[in-house]
């Protein structure tokens, strides 16, 4: 894959990764561009086809997989979800940077590819930051909340493996974290 080196933002849900990444394209719309994942979950109110992931089948996901056209792809809570190298394509023929939110798995599967991306964990102060902004959102059932909380203590245990990540950003003041953001972006 040819064009400038992309970045991989990880971390578990209600990190921060989103509201940082959407500061970060608002600022520096024509240098960055996200890259879509697609998934085979359900759209949340408001969000894009397109635009926040695309939103496709199973077996629509599985073909596309098969046929090699994935650069790396995880199952979490009976929903698939992946990076196709088409989406990262898209962005490096505009000449732009491209970014990509990527779970602890995904992280791992692209250490094993020729991508070599600049990797970012972005991580809550604590698990009960973690728990109260998920909740804040009301997107989430009793149940998927403790999937989510319990994949995110894994993952922030999973991220301290040495050279795993480049820098990691511990989100608890959000100009801070998109300052130390830029800071290594802009280098």
């Amino acid at each position: 894959m040819q064009g400038p080196r992309p970045v991989v933002l990880s971390g578990p849900s209600g990190a921060g990764k989103s509201t940082l990444l959407k500061k970060l394209l608002q600022e520096y719309k024509n240098v960055f561009g996200f890259s879509v994942s697609h998934t085979t979950r359900k759209p949340r109110p408001g969000e894009v086809n397109g635009k926040d992931y695309h939103f496709v089948s199973r077996e629509e996901m599985q073909k596309e997989i098969d046929a090699g056209e994935f650069i790396e792809h995880a199952e979490f809570s009976g929903n698939m979800y992946g990076t196709s190298k088409g989406a990262v394509q898209a962005i490096q023929a505009q000449n732009q940077i491209c970014v990509l939110d990527i779970d602890i798995q995904g992280v791992k599967n692209i250490k094993r590819t020729e991508l070599n991306p600049i990797y970012i964990s972005v991580q809550p102060p604590s698990i009960d930051v973690l728990e109260k902004r998920l909740r804040d959102r009301q997107t989430e059932t009793e149940e998927s909340l403790r999937k989510r909380l319990t994949a995110a203590c894994v993952d922030l245990e999973l991220s301290k493996e040495p050279g795993l990540f480049d820098l990691v950003i511990i989100n608890d003041d959000l100009e801070k974290a998109y300052s130390e953001l830029k800071e290594i972006l802009l280098e």
